[in-house]
C-alpha cells in the first residue's frame, strides 16, 4: 500500500516512531531519502537489544498499523533470523536491527547524503 496516498506521510513516520518507542526501541534515526533517492521516501531504522525485542518492535508497527490506521506492509522480511527485520510500506521502510547487524551494515553512512533526525529517548 502506498503510504502518501492514503495520509499525510510525515504523520506516518512519526506514528511508526511512537510504535517503536512503545516497544524501547534504541538508537532511532529518520533518514529523509526524498531528495537523494527513488527507493523510498524515508527509512526508520532502529535497534532491538536482542533478537526477541527486534521480534516484538516489527510486530507492534506491523499489527498496530494495519489494526490502528488501516495501513498494511507491501513486504516484509528477516522475521525468522531476527537480526534484521525489513518492514516495506514504499514510501516507508522500517529497518529494526540487532546491534551487530545495524553496525556491520551502517545504513546511516551509506545514506549520509540524506536528511536525518535522531529521535531522543527518556527510557
Amino acid at each position: 500500500m502506498n503510504v502518501s496516498l492514503t495520509q499525510d506521510i510525515e504523520r506516518t513516520v512519526d506514528r511508526i516512531v511512537d510504535l517503536i518507542m512503545n516497544k524501547k526501541g534504541e538508537d532511532i534515526v529518520v533518514l529523509d531519502l526524498r531528495k537523494v533517492s527513488s527507493i523510498s521516501d524515508f527509512f526508520i531504522l532502529t535497534t532491538g537489544s536482542s533478537g526477541v525485542q527486534v521480534r516484538a518492535i516489527a510486530d507492534e508497527v506491523k499489527i498496530m498499523l494495519k489494526k490502528d490506521d488501516s495501513i498494511a506492509p507491501w513486504h516484509i522480511e528477516g522475521y525468522s533470523a531476527q537480526k534484521w527485520i525489513l518492514i516495506d510500506y514504499v514510501d516507508i521502510v522500517v529497518h529494526v536491527f540487532d546491534n551487530d547487524t545495524r553496525s556491520y551494515y551502517s545504513l546511516e553512512k551509506l545514506w549520509k547524503d540524506a536528511g536525518f533526525r535522531t529521535i531522543e529517548t527518556d527510557y
